[in-house]
């Protein structure tokens, strides 16, 4: 019996000599997958855009003119301002309106300097004021804040040293005075300055002001959009027409451009008139992905370094993005029989046309 089991021993040692034993393949593990990006937090303004319009030609200088009546209780004031159509600027008139809910305040769009061209941020509602450039905008934004009014509880209360309120109607008011660097602030727009890096305002939010960016937001109201639009088709108001004093400057009602409440701008400053055609004005598409904007003072971070809006406009309604568009060049039409040929001209460049 030990024989055969050494027999056995003796033969598989041999065998195992003769032969190595390969192990069955497995192919490598994949590569563990690279880390992902690091997410970048981005505040998105409720109009949802950063800048819709980038444009060469600086905006004119706000104009001269005295708010309305507030014609009912719970109406917000919403300053006028410069924006970009066809045409060029055209102003939309400063106007009382509803805000979308209890507890809200409208911070006013604005014009900044983005890399040597003039960016619009778009306006919105939130349960704080953001930043605006700095602007004095009258009416109670004072380039900080408002100070035209505040909410207590469900009511609004009006400032009557800056807003002008009926008292015999309205009760839900208080008085008080507010001085900033300029002048004592009341109902009318005084400084004139239109865009975010201009002599009198601010290119950089307060920290107050970097944490709204941050906060839910609003997108501007279906009258607020409405009455964009009027004045956007209403030539009386464009800049190059009205040489920056619009005779429609404010009005009581949003859309209401005649009739009681309507208050013209006053003749105030150099008339203003366009250094370029409105075609030849508009740069560039900010929404265009090949565009990157550089970092600049007049479009501020937010409160955690972030940029405080998205570079798109879907959610701005009633004013898409400005881009430019060029007309085809068209071919020479053939000579007539019997005529000579047309004389050979140098190419030009072509033409630019701005697409609202």
């Amino acid at each position: 019996m030990r024989k055969s089991v050494g027999f056995v021993a003796a033969f598989v040692a041999a065998a195992l000599t003769g032969c190595v034993v390969t192990p069955a393949y497995r192919p490598a593990p994949p590569p563990p997958p690279p880390p992902p990006a690091p997410a970048v937090a981005v505040a998105v303004t409720p109009a949802g855009a950063e800048f819709d319009a980038q444009i060469t030609e600086a905006p004119p200088p706000l104009p001269v003119y005295e708010q309305p009546p507030c014609p009912t209780v719970g109406y917000i004031w919403t300053p006028g301002l410069w924006r970009w159509g066809p045409s060029g600027y055209f102003w939309v008139p400063g106007t009382w309106v509803a805000p979308p809910s209890v507890g809200v305040l409208w911070t006013p769009g604005y014009w900044g300097i983005v890399g040597g061209v003039y960016a619009f941020h778009a306006g919105y509602w939130g349960a704080h004021v953001g930043f605006y450039g700095g602007i004095n905008y009258g009416g109670g934004y004072v380039g900080t804040g408002f100070a035209g009014g505040r909410w207590a509880g469900n009511s609004f209360q009006y400032n009557t040293a800056i807003t002008n309120v009926n008292t015999t109607v309205i009760h839900n008011t208080y008085n008080q005075t507010v001085v900033n660097n300029v002048t004592i602030v009341n109902n009318t727009n005084i400084t004139q300055a239109s865009y975010a890096g201009a002599p009198g305002t601010r290119t950089q939010p307060t920290p107050q002001e970097a944490a709204v960016a941050n906060e839910p937001h609003t997108q501007p109201t279906p009258m607020q959009v409405q009455h964009e639009a009027a004045a956007r088709a209403n030539p009386e108001l464009v800049a190059s027409h009205n040489q920056g004093r619009p005779p429609i400057a404010a009005t009581t009602h949003a859309g209401a451009f005649t009739g009681a409440g309507v208050t013209a701008a006053k003749p105030v400053g150099t008339p203003w008139h366009p250094s370029t055609p409105a075609a030849n004005a508009v740069a560039h598409n900010l929404n265009s992905p090949a565009h990157t904007p550089p970092a600049n003072a007049a479009h501020p971070p937010g409160a955690n370094g972030a940029r405080p809006y998205a570079t798109n406009n879907a959610g701005h309604p009633g004013q898409p993005g400005t881009q430019a568009k060029q007309k085809q060049a068209q071919p020479p039409k053939a000579a007539a029989k019997g005529n000579p040929p047309p004389p050979k001209k140098n190419p030009e460049h072509p033409d630019h046309e701005e697409r609202s």
